[in-house]
């Protein structure tokens, strides 16, 4: 028979977590701030409590055992849902609210200042933290370490970005959809030239990496057609790639969506956006659903549901 729930401190909930995410008690401890020998305590009365290892040494680290993969969501939802409720007295008092949001950049700089306005219209004195969108992104989703996240994904039907396998306890919206276009300087030589698919292969192109990825929905499009673009330089946003097209002299052309035309006419007015030349099928699998994404556990969290509503007012006419 299990002991009463008042005799187990919750701290060590959180030590659990943790150490499901680090598979280390010296991870978890700097993470902690204490000593290992503390973490080493905590997982022993774990052990005691459940009557499991819960984790295995091996070479590599820790190993959960199964008990302890079958609880790790759990661990995430509780311990979300403990801080909603450690946040109710800011709820009704709007004071000293944090919000943590990965949005894919520059998308994030375009519209940041209003949100920001709004945000600290609504709750005075928030804290804010803002993150590039990358491969982790989702997992700090399920983690609790964001709110919310606003990022492109892909149409393709081969394509691992797809909304379609997003994790089930994942929801989102999409705002609006997008098309991928080139990016080029205005005295670029390929402008003397018919635009084409010959042209737009002809020079070497900037790459960004997207989730780890290199390759994207268009290299399966030029792939179907026996085609490969000629990477020159692969950089990690498309704020990079952009400020690298844009440079005096500079033969390379890049490819991003086309609301970033908004952000290049303020900060690159030197660089022209054309359509990618491929036909309508093609463009079909390109096609960019910009969406909003956040876990299922926060759909009636009031504080989520008012940032919800505030980012879909600034972008769902975004073109």
């Amino acid at each position: 028979m299990k002991p009463s729930l008042a005799r187990l401190d919750l701290n060590l909930l959180h030590t659990l977590q943790l150490l499901t995410q680090e598979l280390s008690v010296s991870k978890t401890a700097a993470k902690l701030n204490v000593t290992p020998s503390t973490v080493s305590k905590s997982l022993r009365k774990l052990r005691d409590w459940f009557d499991d290892p819960l984790f295995v040494n091996t070479p590599k680290g820790l190993a959960p055992t199964p008990l302890t993969q079958s609880m790790e969501q759990d661990l995430a939802d509780w311990l979300q849902m403990s801080s909603q409720i450690l946040e109710k007295h800011s709820e009704d008092s709007p004071q000293g609210m944090h919000f943590d949001l990965a949005i894919e950049s520059p998308l994030l700089l375009f519209k940041l200042n209003e949100l920001i306005q709004r945000i600290q219209h609504r709750y005075s004195n928030a804290k804010i933290n803002t993150h590039n969108w990358d491969y982790d992104s989702i997992g700090a989703l399920v983690r609790g370490e964001m709110d919310i996240g606003l990022t492109g994904r892909e149409s393709h039907p081969r394509s691992k970005e797809s909304l379609e396998l997003l994790p089930y306890f994942i929801d989102f919206e999409i705002l609006f959809s997008d098309l991928p276009r080139v990016y080029l300087r205005k005295d670029h030589p390929a402008l003397s030239e018919e635009w084409n698919m010959d042209t737009f292969l002809k020079y070497p192109h900037i790459n960004i990496v997207w989730e780890q990825s290199e390759t994207w929905a268009l290299d399966e499009v030029l792939s179907e057609q026996g085609l490969k673009r000629d990477i020159a330089l692969t950089m990690s946003s498309f704020e990079q790639s952009l400020f690298m097209a844009a440079q005096p002299q500079q033969n390379m052309l890049t490819t991003a969506p086309e609301y970033c035309l908004g952000y290049t006419q303020q900060l690159h007015p030197e660089l022209v956006c054309l359509p990618v030349p491929i036909n309508k099928a093609a463009q079909d699998k390109l096609l960019i659903p910009f969406t909003l994404i956040w876990h299922k556990r926060n759909a009636h969290n009031p504080k989520l549901r008012w940032l919800k509503d505030t980012i879909k007012s600034l972008y769902y006419h975004q073109k």
